[in-house]
């Protein structure tokens, strides 16, 4: 027996769990929707009302103005509420349009400097990508940087700035040991080293190296012109011991040579000392090139000698001369025939440094204009050499006819001389021709003495001082004889013949020197 259904079989058929599942999508997607406009009307509700609340405080604001203007009792106060009213809101409007203005300038001035300030930037970025500088035409045209020391030109940038100048950096030197400071070590009170200020505000004496005692009139003390050396006054007048060439006080501790004349000599001045004639022979032929090289030769041989003190006075006497009263007189050219004593022989170092075993001998020296010339002896090379060409002046005169000069002139025309040779070493080969190039000193001549690089730091000083003693030499045969020469001399563009032409021409209408 079979069994059938009463549904047929169909391959299409629905599963009803498909279409649920599309439904609640579409609902999910309509309630969404529906909440999202939900949203959006709730949120234009809540705006409207907000707006509303604002009206209403506005309005009830107005209401709340005019019931009040409207309670006053006296129509002149309404108006005059009224007006105020009206200016305040003014004012207000006014303040406002300022405000706006304002901002709108600041923020057009923010844009124009940041505009600049990025031009600028791309300007530099751009100059030092080139290697150079904004300022560098300034440079080409600048005027050049003057040292407030020297007073010359201040070249390759080498400079220092200290007290609103420019300084080369070895002319900004201390006032008390005129050496170079760094600008790390300058005094706030001075050009000082800071560990210098100290000993200047209360010096320590040279000689006994103690403070110098305060009196009631304050801190009492003598200084060397030149060598700005401070000391006790009473070491003037207690028998210590002063270099007869350099006049420097003996310090405590210290050894200084007597010469056989009872003169002293300090250790630095005896190093390079001319002891006797023999030594003196190279000097006499470099002084003789020397005025050749100026075109006033010598040409009369005449001996030079070196002798003592005693020796040198007994000449003076036999000359006859008597105007150097005032003036220790360390040479002279003799026109005289007499016996001179010279010294033959360099001494030899003693005990106590004192000189021994000097030999001397005795000569007689003659001729006709000059007999010889005398210097005394122990002084250093250069001091040596300067007194030689001030008497190798002497005797060109003589021997080429000048006679009755003026002797204050003619002391001062060998002065001049001397001056030259000396500055002729006071820099090296080098220099001297940048230096002849200057308007206010005359041409170097030629010197075969010795090079600058070999001198010891005291040989150079000790040409300083030679120098400083001839410009301020106050006596009234020398000091101003060289004065009155040298103001020719210089008008006469450092001529010597017409500098002599002109002291020949002056001495003779010149009245008798007192002298």
């Amino acid at each position: 027996m079979g069994c059938f259904s009463c549904f047929s079989p169909s391959t299409t058929q629905d599963d009803p769990s498909e279409d649920h599942y599309k439904t609640v999508i579409k609902i999910s997607r309509h309630e969404k929707e529906d909440g999202i406009v939900r949203q959006k009307r709730e949120k234009a509700e809540q705006v409207q009302t907000e707006r509303a609340k604002e009206m209403s405080l506005k309005q009830f604001a107005k209401e709340e103005a005019k019931r009040r203007l409207q309670e006053s009792k006296e129509e002149g106060k309404r108006k005059q509420v009224d007006d105020d009213d009206d200016q305040v809101d003014t004012e207000q409007i006014e303040m406002n349009e300022v405000m706006e203005e304002s901002l709108k300038l600041f923020q057009k001035e923010e844009e124009k400097r940041r505009l600049e300030k990025s031009n600028e930037e791309g300007k530099r970025k751009q100059v030092e990508e080139e290697g150079q500088f904004k300022h560098s035409k300034d440079k080409e045209v600048a005027l050049p940087s003057i040292c407030n020391g020297c007073k010359s030109e201040i070249k390759d940038g080498l400079s220092v700035k200290a007290f609103g100048d420019l300084w080369h950096p070895h002319c900004l030197c201390c006032l008390h040991c005129h050496k170079p400071i760094a600008l790390d070590k300058i005094a706030k009170r001075g050009k000082f080293h800071k560990s210098c200020y100290k000993e200047h505000r209360h010096p320590t004496c040279c000689v006994c190296q103690k403070k110098i005692p305060s009196t009631e009139e304050g801190i009492k003390y003598n200084e060397h012109p030149f060598w700005k050396e401070k000391y006790c006054p009473c070491h003037d007048r207690d028998g210590t011991a002063k270099c007869c060439s350099c006049e420097r006080l003996e310090p405590r501790g210290t050894n200084f040579v007597m010469l056989g004349d009872d003169r002293w000599l300090c250790l630095q001045c005896i190093g390079s000392s001319v002891m006797d004639t023999y030594e003196c022979i190279d000097l006499h032929v470099e002084i003789r090139e020397f005025f050749d090289g100026l075109f006033l030769p010598v040409d009369k041989e005449f001996p030079l000698l070196l002798v003592e003190k005693q020796a040198l006075n007994k000449a003076e006497k036999e000359e006859k001369i008597d105007y150097q009263h005032a003036v220790v007189t360390r040479g002279i050219c003799l026109s005289e025939e007499q016996n001179v004593t010279s010294v033959k022989e360099r001494p030899k170092r003693g005990p106590n440094n004192t000189l021994i075993n000097m030999v001397t001998e005795t000569q007689m020296v003659s001729g006709c204009e000059v007999t010889a010339i005398l210097i005394i002896y122990g002084l250093p090379r250069l001091l040596t050499g300067y007194i030689l060409v001030h008497e190798m002046m002497h005797a060109y005169l003589r021997l080429n006819g000048y006679k009755n000069l003026k002797l204050e002139l003619e002391e001062g025309l060998c002065q001049v001389l001397g001056l030259r040779w000396l500055e002729s070493h006071t820099f090296p080969s080098d220099d001297a021709t940048a230096a002849s190039s200057s308007s206010n000193t005359p041409p170097a001549a030629a010197s075969t003495l010795k090079k600058g690089d070999d001198w010891s730091d005291f040989e150079k000083k000790l040409v300083e001082f030679c120098i400083h003693q001839i410009k301020e030499d106050d006596s009234p045969v020398y000091g101003l004889g060289f004065k009155q020469v040298h103001e020719i001399w210089f008008s006469n563009h450092y001529s010597l013949k017409d500098t002599l032409k002109d002291i020949v021409n002056a001495s003779k209408n010149a009245p008798v020197s007192k002298f």
